[in-house]
């Protein structure tokens, strides 16, 4: 018998690549497909966005603005005008009532060249003796304004203003008392204090105590 050739037979561990019948080449292998980009993540060889730029001022988040505060009325009194302060006693104590008022300025801080004592009526003790060595020397401690002074009502219009007035109403002329407390006041800076009867008082200065 003739004898027939076989084919070797290679083991299938042996064997290269399989060969589809219509390509003819390898299967590669299959490679994972790459997802979209997020924004953050910059491509390979490129920089990233970098951080992001402020928006333009009108694009800005601002706060409502806040309501306006309603507008306080202005006061109608005249701010410059003194504080007018009524002290009551009879006509025989108000000299003495007006000692005790300038004791508690003097006390308080106030300084003494800053107070005027008038009187209506009798004058104090101390302005009776200054006089006593004539009137140039009485009014230049005045002029000096570096201590309390006393003087008649008789001499407001030569007083010169001082930011503390007091008045001891120790007289019953009405008349002299409605003509000096107007001039009194206006001599007075901060202060007004008045010593006497309130009801002439009030009716010397009307509506301004």
């Amino acid at each position: 018998m003739p004898l027939i050739s076989e084919e070797p037979q290679i083991p299938e561990s042996a064997q290269g690549p399989r060969v589809t019948p219509a390509a003819g080449r390898t299967t590669p292998t299959p490679r994972p497909v790459p997802g979209p980009r997020s924004a953050a993540t910059p491509r390979p060889g490129r920089p990233g966005p970098g951080p992001a730029r402020p928006a333009p001022p009108a694009q800005r988040a601002h706060p409502a603005p806040a309501a306006p505060a309603p507008a306080r009325p202005k006061p109608t009194e005249n701010p410059s005008a003194p504080q007018i302060q009524l002290i009551p006693a009879p006509v025989a104590g108000a000299l003495d009532a007006a000692e005790e008022a300038v004791d508690l300025l003097l006390e308080s801080g106030r300084a003494p060249g800053d107070i005027l004592v008038l009187t209506t009526g009798e004058q104090h003790p101390w302005a009776a003796h200054e006089l006593s060595f004539g009137e140039a020397a009485y009014w230049a401690q005045h002029d000096a304004g570096d201590d309390v002074f006393f003087a008649d009502v008789s001499a407001v219009d030569r007083a010169g203003s001082r930011p503390v007035v007091v008045v001891a109403v120790n007289g019953d002329a009405d008349p002299t008392v409605a003509r000096t407390l107007p001039v009194a006041r206006d001599r007075a800076g901060a202060l007004l204090i008045v010593c006497g009867d309130p009801q002439t008082i009030n009716s010397a200065l009307g509506a301004g105590v």
